[in-house]
């Protein structure tokens, strides 16, 4: 083992896929904290998925497969269980006579291979497959283990006692939940909905109570997803183990509860954030996941146009001034921010952050959680802030005019200041500061940059497809070549891999306004937004429906992503 482990370590550094001091790094986090190297390369974004499973083919001797592409046996679940395939990572592909061939992540792994001979009575021929398609496999192959973990619950718990706890409000209830949440079923079944979230690489997860039922939904790549729901006898018991976890007050269902909690899953620890409501049927839950390995905070990898790129690396390299990004809830504004800190940290700078609350945790950057319930507003953390000698100050969100007040001042004064707010597009937030009370002079004096952005689900490569829209349709969008005809547009078809969605990932479409002579001219005028638009598209500034559209020309994305997330319109011929 040792020998492959060598080789495979040489073919990453002759290939050029990374460099000793990262591959050093990687093997000194190995040996504190255990796990699988290639687990912890691609984790840290040094090697993607493909190159490495090439890399590991190579040193091993054993062939790839890529397990979306194959059509499995149905039979075979019951050569191998669930919990088996889990553990070892394997997959079972084919019987012939007295051999099946499995994908596995490690097909080195000779205790594997003789716990499945054992369990089998068959000689094993394995093929080697990324840890990521193994997992996608096992939940479509044998189900996400969810509805396992709901019939051992009802099963094993008294439904009827549950029922009793969920509707009573008494303190000797709440005694009894803890006993019963400590039961296997319900700590399974909460774990494997918890696990589920994360592997569907889901931002959010709702555990919503109905009068008769419960759904549980997931939020993928900003779209809702319904998932498997445990009876409604058993939200009590579900609602109460989250409490558990999160550390707060089991015994109080009348008044919302806010919290958060990690979740260890294999190598990697995700954090959840729990908001806790009660409603009409009972209390609804819902858990903000934060997997800090599956976000990007690289600003070139964000969707950003090369032209617009450039733009903000020049605003972000200016030792003063404010840059302000613009959008909806849940359209990546933070991670840009984040990503944008990144980009122009460095150990001389001293960079502090003000948030509610803090959603990813940045190493060397100092981050305070704003708490308006004690009194710590963003406005009350700024003077503070100002008073540590800061160089690059981040304010989660301009909310009132205090803030902005505070935040302008601060951006006058010699300092960088990295901010959001909520409008719809870049050259409203320009209006926007102004109808909160700032003097259009403090703004022009101040003001580098407006980023208006969305996201937009990316096309699934594994089930890539093109095709061509009617005449009619593609000549009203712009959308004709050269000759006049319809450009060949994408599509996913639906896979495993995506959930049957089409989709895989997110990325950002954006106009980016740089504040010029001409635009500053009219916020001195107090112009409209419509006004200070039409002069920013003459000084370069491109839509986002523009932006989106060039996406779909470059079958980044599809027209029907855009269209929902720049204007909402059906386009018909």
């Amino acid at each position: 083992m040792a020998g492959v482990k060598d080789r495979i370590i040489e073919l990453l550094l002759s290939r050029g896929l990374v460099t000793k001091e990262q591959l050093d790094a990687a093997l000194v986090e190995q040996r504190e904290h255990g796990g699988a190297l290639q687990t912890i390369l691609t984790e840290r974004g040094l090697v993607n998925e493909s190159d490495l499973l090439s890399v590991v083919s190579q040193g091993v001797g054993i062939p790839p497969i890529t397990l979306s592409r194959m059509k499995l046996d149905p039979t075979l679940r019951t050569l191998i269980p669930r919990d088996v395939a889990l553990q070892y990572l394997i997959m079972p592909i084919s019987c012939i006579g007295n051999t099946l061939t499995v994908a596995m992540a490690d097909p080195m792994n000779v205790f594997a291979l003789d716990t499945l001979t054992t369990l089998t009575g068959l000689a094993m021929n394995p093929l080697l497959s990324s840890p990521r398609e193994i997992r996608e496999s096992i939940d479509n192959y044998y189900g996400t283990g969810v509805e396992e973990s709901i019939r051992e619950m009802t099963e094993q718990l008294n439904a009827d006692a549950l029922q009793v706890i969920g509707e009573s409000k008494e303190e000797e209830d709440a005694a009894r939940l803890l006993t019963l949440i400590d039961e296997a079923p319900v700590v399974k079944y909460t774990d494997s909905i918890l696990e589920r979230a994360a592997r569907m690489r889901a931002s959010d997860l709702f555990i919503e109570p109905m009068e008769k039922a419960v759904r549980i939904r997931y939020r993928v790549d900003g779209v809702l997803q319904t998932g498997e729901a445990p009876p409604r006898s058993l939200h009590a018991a579900i609602v109460s183990r989250i409490k558990v976890m999160s550390e707060l007050n089991i015994a109080e269902r009348r008044l919302p509860q806010d919290g958060h909690f990690k979740f260890k899953l294999e190598s990697r620890s995700i954090d959840y954030r729990v908001s806790i409501l009660p409603s009409v049927f009972g209390e609804k839950v819902v858990l903000r996941v934060l997997d800090k390995t599956a976000v990007k905070l690289d600003l070139s990898q964000l969707g950003f146009s090369a032209a617009d790129l450039e733009r903000l690396k020049r605003c972000a390299a200016r030792p003063h001034g404010m840059i302000l990004v613009t959008g909806p809830t849940g359209s990546g504004k933070t991670t840009t921010l984040y990503a944008m800190l990144k980009l122009i940290d460095a150990p001389e700078k001293n960079i502090v952050t003000v948030e509610d609350p803090v959603e990813f945790e940045l190493q060397g950057i100092n981050q305070v959680n704003a708490r308006p319930d004690i009194g710590l507003t963003f406005a009350s953390a700024l003077r503070s802030i100002l008073r540590q000698d800061p160089d690059i100050i981040m304010v989660g969100e301009v909310r009132d005019s205090e803030t902005a007040d505070m935040a302008v001042k601060s951006a006058l004064t010699g300092h960088l200041v990295l901010t959001t707010l909520h409008t719809n597009t870049a050259s409203g937030a320009v209006v926007r500061l102004v109808n909160m009370g700032l003097e259009p002079f403090l703004i022009n004096s101040c003001l580098m940059a407006v980023i208006g952005q969305r996201l937009v689900r990316k096309i699934c490569s594994r089930c890539f497809e093109t095709y061509q829209l009617p005449k009619g349709m593609a000549e009203k969008l712009g959308l004709l070549d050269q000759q006049g005809q319809p450009m060949p547009l994408a599509r996913g078809k639906g896979c495993p891999a995506c959930l049957q969605a089409g989709y895989a990932g997110r990325e950002v479409i954006a106009e980016v306004l740089v504040m010029t002579p001409a635009i500053r001219a009219l916020v001195l005028k107090r112009a409209p937004e419509s006004q200070i638009e039409q002069v920013a598209q003459k000084e370069g500034m491109r839509r986002l429906r523009d932006h989106g559209l060039d996406k779909v020309m470059r079958h980044s994305t599809t027209l029907e992503e855009v269209l929902r997330t720049t204007t909402g319109e059906v386009v018909e011929e």
